[in-house]
């Protein structure tokens, strides 16, 4: 079919009959039920999503009708499909009404479906589904127009039940929980956790089915948000700002703009480097608080399983300790403000989203260690030891370690390579490892043979 036979969002009008309209879905909200006024006991269906045509214009297409025929309709698109739309009703939008439940769009009018006379299909002509697919990564609002997580964090609760705009890059995502009202009926709910170049972390919750599910579709550490309309409130149980996503919300993902390309390339070099797992030990437990003891394949299977953070203690061997590498591979210079890594001699940051690039440059160094820990279940590679953590652990400071020799440091490593070590770990899921886990070390020292006994027989009963 050719795309000239579909009308231009920008040019619709209540006058136009048997229209034919075509576009990207840029949101979709979930199934809804309400009482049918004129049918006592009889229940309306209803939801609605949005098509974008063009750069600049997209505009709110409303179903209504019963069960099976909006059920049925809602679960033949998703987010990101092309569509054609044949023969809606254009009608003026009603902003008292059902509108200010919906995406504020560019445009006066909304699209109506009825069973009898509409019909949606997915687009099957190439050519024009070529034409709609970049206008996915186009925010819907100006991309310059967005409060980053450091401004909302230093707003505090001035921001309390404003609507934003946001961009950040997704660190972890969360499990959805699912609920049942007081009055019973069903929802569910999902935590995201959001960083940029100021903040480490910062909370987004969905309740939409429909949020919920493209969320899930992201891959933390490397995909970057616009959120539109975005609702920010102060949550008094966690004594902090929290972002939400509602039925006026359009999320892009990866926005197809200098800002995000920037903070994109940011994510990416932070993440290389281990700095946003030191930015997380802000949300270390104590280790004293830290009392479970898993096995290595223990420690995988529930991080394959649950994708939050998680802490446990393993009495493993340390089979992998690179101690007597470069100097320049067991301690590392990072920035203090965004744990960029850097060399020694700078006088400033190289990392572009620095948030502290127009401050006095300060820098720290330590050891950063990737250390493999194995027992007689298997081995858990790369795992992260850091200063101060490595000092404690090796009994040896940075400045002390640097006047070793080679031979210091080869019997420095014997000390702990294939010794039994009582190891504290924290555990993060990781989209890069093969793994897919990253354990960060948060305390280790020779095992007491005795505890270690103990300890593996407790758990070859389990």
């Amino acid at each position: 079919m050719a795309a000239q036979t579909y009308i231009a969002v920008s040019e619709l009008h209540p006058s136009f009959s048997h229209p034919k309209v075509a576009g990207i879905i840029i949101g979709k909200s979930d199934v809804k039920s309400f009482p049918d006024r004129k049918n006592i006991g009889v229940d309306r269906f209803a939801f609605g999503f949005t098509i974008k045509d063009s750069p600049d214009f997209f505009i709110n297409v409303s179903a209504w009708g019963n069960d099976g025929y909006i059920n049925g309709l809602a679960n033949s698109f998703s987010i990101g499909d092309c569509v054609t739309i044949e023969n809606p009703l254009i009608a003026n939008k009603d902003p008292e009404k059902g509108d200010r439940f919906c995406p504020s769009t560019p445009t006066p009018y909304r699209l109506l479906l009825t069973e009898a006379h509409s019909q949606v299909r997915l687009c099957a002509d190439m050519d024009t589904v070529d034409r709609l697919l970049p206008f996915i990564h186009l925010p819907v609002k100006d991309s310059a127009d967005f409060y980053s997580l450091g401004d909302i964090v230093a707003n505090g609760q001035k921001l309390d039940g404003s609507v934003i705009n946001i961009l950040a890059v997704v660190k972890l995502i969360g499990e959805m929980k699912q609920f049942t009202t007081s009055d019973g009926r069903r929802g569910q709910r999902l935590e995201v956790k959001l960083f940029d170049d100021c903040v480490p972390s910062f909370p987004l919750v969905c309740w939409d089915r429909e949020a919920i599910q493209l969320m899930q579709t992201v891959i933390p550490k490397e995909t970057v948000l616009f959120i539109a309309d975005a609702k920010i409130s102060f949550d008094s149980f966690r004594s902090g700002m929290v972002a939400t996503v509602n039925s006026k919300s359009i999320v892009t993902v990866n926005p197809d703009t200098r800002e995000a390309s920037l903070l994109f390339s940011y994510a990416k070099e932070v993440s290389e480097s281990g700095g946003l797992d030191q930015d997380e030990t802000q949300e270390d437990m104590p280790v004293e608080s830290i009392t479970d003891v898993y096995t290595v394949s223990q420690l995988k299977q529930k991080a394959q399983e649950n994708p939050d953070v998680f802490f446990g203690i393993t009495y493993s061997f340390i089979s992998k300790l690179d101690l007597d590498s470069s100097v320049s591979k067991v301690i590392r210079t990072r920035c203090s403000r965004c744990k960029f890594q850097v060399t020694e001699d700078m006088q400033s940051c190289t990392n572009q989203l620095c948030p502290g690039r127009d401050q006095v440059f300060s820098a720290a160094t330590g050891f950063d260690l990737l250390v493999d820990l194995t027992d007689h279940t298997g081995t858990l590679p790369a795992c992260n030891l850091r200063s101060p953590v490595a000092e404690k652990t090796l009994g040896c400071t940075t400045q002390e370690f640097t006047s070793l020799n080679d031979d210091e440091r080869t019997a420095m490593k014997w000390t702990f390579l294939l010794e039994r070590c009582k190891v504290y770990v924290k555990i993060l899921p990781s989209a890069k490892r093969k793994s897919g886990i990253q354990g960060s070390i948060l305390a280790g020292s020779l095992a007491d043979p005795g505890e270690v006994k103990q300890h593996m027989s407790a758990l070859q009963r389990l």
